[in-house]
């Protein structure tokens, strides 16, 4: 599928699910001329997209598999794993937003105040500087240019209980889908790394970004902190290589961080502080 047809595609399925849900909305109000059965047409349309859009890129990845391009860490310090495509592809069980090879990770420091776990009831949700992932900084995985930077959206309250996991799936996922993908990886740096490959940091902190748009990155360069803003149940970072600039019709790339591979779900891994050792350096 060429990149006009897939971004046609985006933005076909992205207003389907606006009407969908707007629909339900007007339900509330008034009654609509139309049945009821109907008004899930633009949800049906919406997920035959997807379908056909993940029937696509399956054939693609069996057809021409990429081999992995190596970047360095995007962290230092002790981590693990929460969804990684070690253990599956698509990663995240979509290929929308190029995430087929996306992870996700969070800090798991050995000293010092551990990550909170989930719990049933209480607290219903935590202040993100209660992880200790919150806060961490962020590098360039390779030498770079910045092509997108935005952290003006807030990090929110962890969803770290049942009813917050609830909340979350019923209804903040609903809202981040409609308003498309920048609502859904919250704050996020792109950097084109060359050769047609991309990366993406996504739940960045708030007002945490050292570079934008335009700017010239070095790997190992300090860009920003983890936060946990967007489609975000505790501060993480969201990490994916793409073939693309834009998420609408980017096809996910394969990774492997040098010296670390690609570790699989509740792994744990720790990055030596060398990057952030070549910051220092370069900063003095």
């Amino acid at each position: 599928m060429s990149e006009g047809r897939r971004k046609l595609a985006a933005v076909a399925q992205h207003a389907l699910w606006v009407v969908f849900f707007v629909q339900i909305v007007v339900r509330f109000v008034t009654d609509l001329p139309y049945g009821y059965w109907v008004s899930w047409l633009p949800a049906l349309g919406a997920i035959a997209i997807g379908l056909v859009n993940s029937r696509a890129a399956r054939r693609r990845i069996d057809r021409a598999p990429r081999t992995p391009v190596e970047v360095e860490p995007p962290v230092t310090g002790r981590w693990s794993a929460l969804n990684s495509p070690a253990d599956k592809v698509p990663s995240h069980g979509t290929h929308n937003f190029g995430q087929s090879y996306a992870i996700d990770i969070t800090a798991e420091p050995a000293e010092g105040p551990a990550r909170p776990v989930p719990v049933w009831f209480w607290p219903v949700a935590r202040r993100g500087e209660a992880y200790p992932a919150f806060g961490a900084p962020l590098y360039a995985v390779a030498d770079a240019t910045v092509v997108h930077a935005e952290d003006r959206q807030r990090d929110h309250l962890s969803r770290s209980s049942l009813l917050g996991v609830l909340y979350f799936w019923l209804v903040e996922s609903v809202g981040r889908t409609v308003g498309g993908p920048r609502r859904v990886v919250g704050n996020h740096v792109v950097l084109d790394l060359g050769e047609g490959t991309h990366a993406v940091y996504a739940h960045v902190r708030q007002g945490s970004l050292a570079v934008r748009a335009g700017d010239e990155v070095v790997a190992g360069q300090r860009i920003g902190h983890c936060g946990n803003s967007g489609n975000s149940t505790e501060p993480h970072l969201h990490f994916q290589l793409m073939d693309g600039p834009d998420l609408d019709t980017a096809r996910g790339v394969p990774f492997t961080w040098r010296g670390v591979g690609v570790p699989a779900s509740g792994e744990v891994f720790t990055v030596a502080g060398e990057a952030a050792a070549r910051e220092r350096s370069r900063a003095a």
